[in-house]
Order: C-alpha cells, then sequence, then structure tokens
C-alpha cells in the first residue's frame, strides 16, 4: 500500500514536471532562422582594343596567380598606328638633333667667306672713293662721278654688314626657340608612340588578381569588340555572406557584431562580422504585416565577411544565420 502511494506520487512528480517543461517550451520563442548566401568578388577582364582573339590561356576552374596571361587580341590596324607613330617620333627627334648642332660646319665656312669676300670689296670701294675725292677736289673729275664712287663705296660697306650678320647667325646656330620647339615636338611625338604602345599592351590581358576562372566568353579566332568580357574570374579569398533582413528583426544585427553561421553545404559553423548594413531599405522585398494595414515590413541586405579563410567555399552556398 505505501509502495503504491510512494509510486503515485512519483508519477504526479513526474506528470507535473512534463507539463511545466511543456509551458516552457510552448511560451520560449523559437529561434528564427534566416537563409541567406555565399558572394565572392567577381573580375570580368576585357579590353580597350578592339580586335580578334589571338588566344586564350585558360579555361574555366583554372587556378591564376596576379600577373599571368589571360587572353590575346590581334589588331593590326594598331600594329599599323605604331609604325606611324615611331616615324614621326624619329622625325621629330632629327628636326631638335639639328636645331641642337646648328648649322654645318660647311656653311659656317661659307658665311665666313662671304663676309671675307664683302669685307674686300668694301676695302676696293673705299680706296677708289678716296682716289676719286682727290681727283674731285684737283678738279679733274666731275662730282658725278665723285657721287657714284661714294654710292658704291655705302654699298659695299652695308654688303659687309648683312655677310657679317649671316657669318654671326650661321656660327651661334638656331635659336632658343626654336630649339624649345623642336624639343616640345620631340616630346609630343613620343607620346603618341607611348600613347599606342599603352593600347597594345591592353591587348596582352594579364589576371589583375590571384583567383579562379569562372568563365571564358571567347575564344581563339572570335572577334572581341573593345570592352568586352572575355575572362571573368572568382576571387574566394574575398567572400562574404549576403542576407535580407526584415526591419523588425534589424535591431538583432549591428554593424561589427561577430556572430556564428552554418554553411550546411560544409557541415560547419564560421564565426562571421557584421561589415556592411544597407542604408536603403529594398522595396522590391516586402509583406504586409497584416491584411487590411498599411504599416509594410521592408528588408534591408546585411553582409557579413567571415574571419578566416574557409577552405572549399564556393559561391551560392546556402548560410544560415539564426537571431
Amino acid at each position: 500500500m505505501r509502495t503504491n502511494r510512494i509510486l503515485a506520487a512519483i508519477a504526479l512528480i513526474a506528470l507535473i514536471g512534463i507539463l511545466a517543461y511543456g509551458l516552457v517550451l510552448a511560451y520560449t520563442p523559437k529561434p528564427q532562422v534566416l537563409q541567406g548566401q555565399i558572394e565572392a568578388r567577381e573580375y570580368n577582364i576585357s579590353s580597350k582594343v578592339p580586335g580578334r582573339v589571338e588566344q586564350v590561356l585558360v579555361r574555366r576552374g583554372d587556378k591564376v596567380n596576379q600577373g599571368d596571361l589571360l587572353y590575346a587580341i590581334y589588331s593590326p590596324e594598331l600594329k599599323a598606328k605604331l609604325m606611324q607613330a615611331e616615324g614621326g617620333r624619329d622625325a621629330a627627334k632629327a628636326m631638335q638633333q639639328e636645331a641642337d648642332n646648328g648649322a654645318r660646319k660647311q656653311q659656317i665656312l661659307a658665311s665666313r667667306e662671304q663676309w671675307l669676300k664683302a669685307q674686300a670689296a668694301a676695302t676696293l670701294a673705299k680706296t677708289t672713293f678716296e682716289r676719286i675725292e682727290a681727283l674731285f677736289e684737283e678738279g679733274v673729275l666731275a662730282r658725278q662721278k665723285r657721287d657714284e664712287a661714294f654710292t658704291q663705296w655705302q654699298a659695299a660697306k652695308y654688303t659687309e654688314q648683312a655677310a657679317l650678320a649671316m657669318y654671326q647667325m650661321a656660327d651661334e646656330g638656331a635659336r632658343d626657340e626654336t630649339k624649345a620647339a623642336a624639343a616640345g615636338n620631340a616630346r609630343m611625338a613620343e607620346g603618341a608612340v607611348n600613347e599606342v604602345n599603352a593600347i597594345l599592351a591592353d591587348s596582352q590581358m594579364r589576371s589583375p588578381k590571384t583567383a579562379e576562372v569562372s568563365e571564358v566568353l571567347l575564344q581563339a579566332g572570335e572577334l572581341a569588340p573593345s570592352g568586352f568580357p572575355v575572362v571573368s574570374l572568382i576571387d574566394m579569398s574575398d567572400a562574404w555572406a549576403v542576407f535580407q533582413v526584415r526591419e523588425d528583426q534589424l535591431k538583432q544585427v549591428k554593424q561589427g557584431q561577430t556572430v556564428l553561421l552554418t554553411i550546411p553545404a560544409l557541415e560547419r559553423d564560421v564565426e562571421f562580422t557584421v561589415s556592411h548594413i544597407a542604408v536603403m531599405g529594398d522595396f522590391a522585398t516586402w509583406r504586409a504585416t497584416e491584411s487590411g494595414h498599411d504599416f509594410d515590413m521592408r528588408t534591408f541586405q546585411v553582409e557579413l565577411r567571415p574571419s578566416e579563410a574557409i577552405v572549399d567555399l564556393r559561391v551560392g552556398m546556402s548560410v544560415l544565420f539564426a537571431l
């Protein structure tokens, strides 16, 4: 009899415990689980140079390092422009060198000989005038002859001065302004060559990051327009998780907060840090809190970045966030 009472008391206590636990479970709020996905930085590699794809050195899934050659574009028009630019540069440099060097030695010598010739002619004209002047003073010659000799002497003297100026100009070389203009033309021509070379360098497209090839859109022999992405890269070292959080749940998420997220595909929990909360709600994803009311729930995009590198992480993997 006593044993039956004890068993009944134990059963009653157990029943009360079960009921209490049920009530606790019933009134305890269930954790809300948000589902997001993994995103990563994508690079679409395109060229400013339109032309035919000469070669593609990568395939989808290849791992590439920064600076690796991805593909090359052949453009005969650019080759022709480079030849023209180099020709203009060579001509401009030759003109600059000519201005710096001045007149040739033969030209300087010829100018000097012309000056000496004019000087001798002026000396002779002066001597002739002095003789005729003496005869005029004695009354032997008419004034007309004396005036003609004087004019020839003055003309010979001016011719000598002009020849001297030409000789000095040839000896001094080009003016400073002419040299500066020639140097400017040479720099301009060099800039044209550098411009074409820069465009040609852009036809040899290299990887800007260490990443993985996700798409190859054109193959060798196909025509690539300017700016068309030929190869796409995914940098998994720059990956993050994206969630759409309703505004009534947003108070549980803070900038810089560290949380534990679950990646079902990898069967592991990973620590993430909230790196960005959108300043503007998404008006495309919303729901009414209750039918017939005007208050609508909108969502805000939240980005979280992993605290450490995650092995085998892929873009598009689901991520679970328990609030």
